[in-house]
């Protein structure tokens, strides 16, 4: 760097001050990511006290859990188009609150509809996250480091997650037990409500604290303030091109305002349902009952509760560690490769997991696994874990940034997410009914799915490695026939 602060196009460094002010911004906006995991998995150390406190049955139980996950679904298709009428910080602000007023209800939760009610809101706030905290790290990243930051967003995800686990067990362990009471009168299971305050009240302060979106703030015609913001953040020589880009995608946005999702596949264009096809096999796989089920998993193959948190812990520390391998390999390896790889992963997984499970001797609360099958239980649900988090995980979100064409990106992702958060809705809500009528089934269920995840994506999904972002679409449309001579 020479003595007026700006580097040769193509030579810009993470070390420099205009990289680490990058990074200072895209880890605070994605404490977003943070409590996306943090609030969708703390309900794991509760749950089982939440239904023996409010005598629910498997269905309502199971309905309890999920319930969050439709409040997402309206939270991702309302983020959008708030984000860019308010501005990225005010609607961060509005799901910090939301993140805030839910940690505190649910807490002080007096039956099972409002409890249902905080629930909801606490899903409108990870929608609004899920959306607005990626999309903020994108438009302040500059382009040399731009995809490093953006998986800031899964790494802080799995984070979050972790977080949850591991204040849970924490709250259990110091009780004594979940539903044993700590301060003031509170059961252990509320205080892990209670503890989402803290990343909550974090995130809505650094809401009046960071700079507005560049994009934002040229969309809204405030380009000089825009350019007072890229220019603490890219280096001069390349401030006027960066601005030039915007601009033109800006512009290229609201001329394909009106581009419609409609195509000849049932109602829409096939590239879509190539998102809704990936983002609903991502969910099948049933990870997410590994992170708002394992305690009670763990505790129905013969691990105390104070051990089936710990497991929960451990596990989550294993799904940071392989997002941060994916991370490191997804430019280099490919996307197919490893997709391919986590496929048949987490099959062999589940299926010795199922395997595993027609073992158990006992009914209802008391099941139990004979050795060596709980050990064995217990190995391949943290290799389900490996599988997913190494692949399917991070990966998905990635195609999806990519397969789409800009004329119609933002739509045709909201579409996917939405499918995403329905399909997680719905593996979340039957898990309690389905594994109590059969355990076996349920995972030689997921397994399934998993098997006919590698198929698909070897049928279906070419590899988008190092390819400009624009021409990625082109792989997925199949050339015309060529008329007969």
């Amino acid at each position: 760097m020479n003595s007026t602060g700006t580097l040769p196009t193509g030579e810009f460094s993470i070390r420099s001050s205009y990289g680490r002010r990058a990074i200072g911004l895209s880890v605070a906006g994605a404490v977003g990511g943070f409590l996306f995991g943090f609030d969708s998995s703390v309900i794991n150390g509760a749950v089982d006290s939440i239904a023996e406190n409010y005598g629910l049955g498997d269905v309502l139980t199971g309905f309890v859990v999920a319930v969050a996950l439709l409040g997402c679904a309206v939270g991702a298709m309302i983020a959008g188009s708030l984000s860019d009428r308010w501005g990225r910080l005010r609607v961060m602000f509005l799901g910090a609150i939301m993140f805030f007023g839910s940690s505190i209800g649910a807490a002080l939760t007096f039956s099972i509809p409002d409890l249902i009610l905080w629930r909801v809101m606490s899903g409108l706030g990870i929608g609004i996250a899920s959306v607005v905290a990626p999309a903020y790290i994108a438009e302040i990243a500059p382009r040399q480091i731009r995809g490093g930051l953006a998986s800031l967003q899964q790494l802080a995800i799995t984070l979050g997650i972790f977080g949850a686990l591991l204040s849970d067990a924490v709250l259990a362990n110091t009780a004594g037990g979940a539903s044993e009471t700590l301060w003031w009168g509170m059961e252990a299971w509320r205080w892990m409500f209670l503890v989402g305050v803290v990343p909550s009240a974090v995130y809505g302060i650094l809401a009046f604290t960071l700079p507005e979106s560049p994009r934002h703030l040229i969309a809204k015609g405030r380009t000089d303030e825009a350019r007072e913001i890229f220019a603490r953040l890219v280096p001069t020589v390349d401030l006027d091109q960066t601005m030039r880009e915007l601009t033109n995608a800006i512009e290229s946005d609201r001329k394909n305002a009106g581009a419609s999702l409609r195509g000849p596949v049932l109602g829409l264009q096939p590239i879509v349902w190539v998102g809704i096809i990936l983002s609903v096999f991502q969910q099948f796989v049933g990870i997410n009952v590994i992170f708002y089920y394992s305690t009670t998993l763990w505790k129905a193959v013969g691990f105390d509760e104070s051990d089936s948190l710990t497991i929960s812990v451990i596990t989550s520390v294993t799904n940071v560690l392989v997002t941060l391998i994916a991370i490191f390999l997804v430019d280099r390896v490919g996307r197919k490769p490893i997709l391919l790889t986590g496929s048949v992963l987490m099959t062999l997984s589940l299926t010795a997991m199922a395997l595993a499970f027609t073992f158990a001797e006992g009914s209802g609360d008391d099941v139990s696994l004979p050795a060596p099958w709980g050990t064995i239980a217990l190995i391949a649900a943290n290799l389900f874990v490996v599988g997913f988090g190494a692949s399917w995980g991070p990966l998905v979100w990635v195609l999806l940034g990519e397969i789409f064409p800009s004329r119609i990106r933002g739509k045709a992702l909201g579409v996917a997410a939405a499918a995403q958060w329905i399909a997680n809705f719905l593996i979340t809500v039957s898990f309690p009914t389905m594994s109590g009528w059969s355990l076996p089934l349920t995972y030689g269920m997921y397994a399934l799915f998993a098997a006919l995840s590698f198929v698909y994506v070897a049928w279906r999904v070419p590899e988008t490695k190092g390819m400009e972002l624009e021409k990625t679409e082109t792989l997925f449309t199949r050339p015309p026939k060529q008329p007969a001579s």
